[in-house]
């Protein structure tokens, strides 16, 4: 897994699973701690997620709304917009352009 980029967009690549989930939380909330504004996460190159991940992004998404800011998704790949439906938390995160911006 890697995470590049500053407090206003950061790009995860690889797979956000529990042998990355300390890591990334890390990486996470410093960026959230340190800037102001919407925290853009590009999903683009994520291979995999598992329930660790997405708790890290839940928790991320959490620690956006203590900070102020907004947790927002982008490129989300369409097995996680699955996981996201199936979950129902496509109604809580917010995700640039919408579930449904890559054919399912």
């Amino acid at each position: 897994m890697y995470i590049r980029g500053d407090h206003a967009e950061l790009a995860v690549g690889g797979s956000l699973d529990v042998r990355s989930a300390a890591d990334a939380r890390t990486v996470l909330h410093s960026a959230l701690d340190e800037g102001a504004g919407d925290l853009v996460l590009d999903l683009g190159s994520l291979d995999a997620l598992d329930a660790t991940g997405l708790g890290v992004i839940m928790g991320a998404h959490r620690q956006a709304g203590r900070c102020g800011r907004r947790l927002v998704l982008r490129n989300v790949p369409p097995q996680m917009q699955r996981l996201l439906v199936a979950t129902r938390l496509h109604r809580i995160l917010a995700i640039e352009g919408g579930i449904g911006a890559h054919p399912l």
